[in-house]
């Protein structure tokens, strides 16, 4: 009998603990951060440095084309953080009031090249060079919805080789469609951020960095009616820290300011 009540008195103080561990899973409260494409590698990895110190909070990661994330979330779709690639796309949730515009700030900052296949022997010296007869498509981001999209069109524009190189556009969805198009040979070149070539270096090569009209800079901001305000801030807080930005850092990504 006393050895029957030991076991039960055991069962049960196992059946609690267990208990207990999922009540405090359930609790857990779920982040959701909507983040431009260029920021995948970035943000997965300051995403777990952030959990490690809020064990609380599970971040939930939704990349895309900064636009397009902006339209989802006005729409109604989950979000509690807005991370984009471009001032425009940020400024456009404001207009939509999609973000809560007090929290908004500039994290970091990256810079725009031209990519060609890492086999490949076109070496270009200029944006000129992408008018030859020998070049027949160039990838880049769609400018009405992707930041890299227009940046390229921008520098193309100041460079006088717009009308000739869109001619020859392969648009992509987000930047990381335009690095993989130029990593599997689909194009003979095409217009990433640094931080995304740096991520292929055995399939692409770096043929020029472009100068830019604008500084290219990342704005992060809540997200207008976030169910986790708290949570959310204290994400935005973590990437503006030493911390968030030491991982930024190792990543390509340079400081804001």
């Amino acid at each position: 009998m006393k050895l029957s009540r030991r076991l039960l008195k055991r069962t049960l103080f196992v059946a609690s603990a267990i208990s207990i561990a999922f009540s405090a899973q359930a609790r857990a409260v779920e982040l959701v951060v909507s983040a431009a494409a260029s920021l995948t590698n970035a943000f997965n990895a300051v995403s777990k440095a952030f959990e490690k110190q809020h064990a609380g909070t599970k971040v939930l990661l939704n990349f895309g084309a900064s636009d397009v994330l902006m339209q989802q979330i006005a729409k109604g779709a989950p979000a509690d953080v807005f991370a984009s690639a471009d001032q425009k796309a940020m400024d456009k949730a404001v207009a939509e009031k999609v973000i809560a515009p007090a929290t908004r700030k500039d994290f970091a900052a990256n810079s725009l090249v031209l990519i060609v296949p890492a086999d490949s022997r076109f070496a270009p010296s200029s944006l000129a060079d992408l008018t030859s007869s020998n070049v027949k498509r160039i990838a880049y981001g769609d400018p009405a919805s992707v930041p890299v999209g227009r940046y390229t069109q921008g520098a193309l524009k100041a460079a006088g080789v717009w009308d000739a190189v869109s001619a020859k556009a392969v648009l992509a969805a987000n930047v990381r469609q335009s690095l993989d198009y130029v990593s599997r040979g689909e194009v003979d070149a095409g217009f990433v951020f640094g931080t995304d070539a740096a991520i292929l270096p055995g399939k692409v090569k770096v043929a020029l960095s472009v100068p830019t009209q604008a500084p290219i800079t990342y704005p992060i901001a809540q997200v207008e009616g976030s169910r986790h305000a708290a949570q959310a801030q204290a994400f935005v807080d973590f990437v503006l820290s030493p911390a968030g930005q030491a991982v930024l850092a190792k990543y390509g990504f340079k400081p804001a300011h």
